[in-house]
């Protein structure tokens, strides 16, 4: 059926388009009684304010966004993301705002979207995840205008835009500290995609505290799928000279990992050492269970509703919010080389 307007609720009323104008938007110039059969009419018809009228009335959209660029079929199976996802609507539906989640092939598509929901008013503000080098999304919101919040992005990287973020860099140190220490000489780890902030510090820091502690390490870039996570491991497993630990950046990756150790008769974690980067169910549910760095992503996407609340509200002030650094969370995938494993 099509959409009602207000001039179909003039005729059903028997009013002026004017009069339900005025009903409509709580403004004076008609009765009370007149106001209330008006409301009456256009809640059984159903009438929803349209979004050029509301961008045009400078109302509010009620609802945020989040654009992605990621598969995705890597997405449906990454607790990360499930997981902040309900953090972030646990906060916005307690102020009665949608989240709007929209999946698209790369970035430019990405800001395009944004460029149409900023022309539609059909958000009031934005939420930016996975954060690159020289990041073209920048520019484009600060010249929308939306109120946005960067997850994962630091301070002053990101122009005007506001960010919440967690010491990806401290993170990654503190799993090479104790790798080091039980005794591991030869680390891989199996990255992300090395466009994104975090992958890059991540990389680095692995990189800096190896050369300090005199360990062999190298990254190897990945796609966050499980499929490429487990092709890394197959690669890094099948050399004659294998890495006696291995670092994943996602738990899916890291149980890909595990499976491939599995299959190739590679012993966890006599013979391999695995870290996973996020806790979640799948690090619990597996034998062995998987050393991994630990945080409340729950309450990570509170905190970025939060965020982007006051930044809908006072968008003249950029924020810049801190997060605790995820914490080494040591299970049953990790321990000293044995001696094979080491020579």
């Amino acid at each position: 059926m099509p959409r009602p307007t207000i001039a179909d609720i003039a005729r059903r009323v028997g009013v002026s388009k004017g009069a339900v104008s005025f009903a409509l938007n709580g403004r004076p110039g008609v009765s009370e009684a007149t106001r209330a059969r008006i409301l009456q009419v256009a809640e059984e018809m159903n009438w929803r304010p349209h979004s050029a009228a509301r961008a045009l009335s400078g109302a509010r959209a009620e609802t945020v966004g989040l654009v992605t660029a990621r598969p995705a079929r890597t997405l449906g199976v990454e607790p990360f993301f499930a997981q902040l996802l309900s953090g972030l609507q646990a906060r916005l539906s307690a102020d009665s705002i949608a989240l709007q989640l929209l999946v698209v092939e790369d970035i430019e598509a990405e800001m395009e979207v944004y460029r149409r929901w900023a022309s539609e008013h059909r958000v009031d503000g934005l939420i930016l995840v996975d954060p690159r080098v020289d990041d073209p999304r920048t520019e484009v919101l600060e010249k929308l205008g939306i109120p946005s919040v960067v997850l994962g992005g630091l301070p002053g990287k990101h122009g005007r835009l506001s960010s919440v973020w967690a010491d990806d860099r401290e993170a990654m140190l503190a799993i090479a500290d104790y790798l080091a220490a039980l005794g591991h000489t030869r680390i891989a780890h199996v990255a992300g995609l090395p466009a994104f902030w975090h992958t890059r510090r991540r990389i680095q820091a692995l990189r800096d505290r190896s050369r300090r502690l005199g360990l062999r390490a190298e990254s190897l870039p990945t796609d966050f799928s499980d499929a490429e996570g487990a092709d890394r491991t197959r690669t890094l497993l099948s050399r004659p000279e294998r890495p006696t630990a291995i670092v994943y950046d996602s738990d899916v990756m890291a149980v890909a990992g595990l499976g491939v150790a599995t299959e190739m008769g590679v012993a966890v974690p006599a013979e391999l050492s695995i870290v996973a980067f996020d806790e979640s169910v799948l690090t619990r549910i597996v034998h062995p269970s998987l050393t991994c760095l630990s945080r409340d992503t729950f309450d990570l996407g509170r905190t970025v509703a939060r965020t982007l609340l006051a930044a809908i509200a006072d968008p003249a002030e950029a924020r810049n919010v801190k997060t605790a650094t995820p914490r080494l969370s040591v299970h049953e995938s990790t321990a000293p080389p044995s001696g094979a494993a080491a020579r």
